[in-house]
């Protein structure tokens, strides 16, 4: 499993657990929810350019 894979996994844990407590009425943890979110993004975009990089120079 290759690490951005990992961090995807741990990052999609922390947003999981995040949005439960927020489903539960912490409010803060909304914040940390859409701050685990962003951070998916932004690494979901990251692979995806390194995997089409890779696809296009072999």
């Amino acid at each position: 499993m290759s690490k951005a894979s990992m961090q995807l996994e741990e990052l999609v844990r922390t947003f999981a657990e995040e949005d439960d407590k927020f489903e539960g009425g912490n409010a803060a943890a909304g914040t940390r929810a859409r701050k685990a979110l962003m951070e998916i993004k932004r690494l979901c975009d990251s692979r995806r350019k390194e995997i089409q990089d890779a696809k296009n120079a072999g």
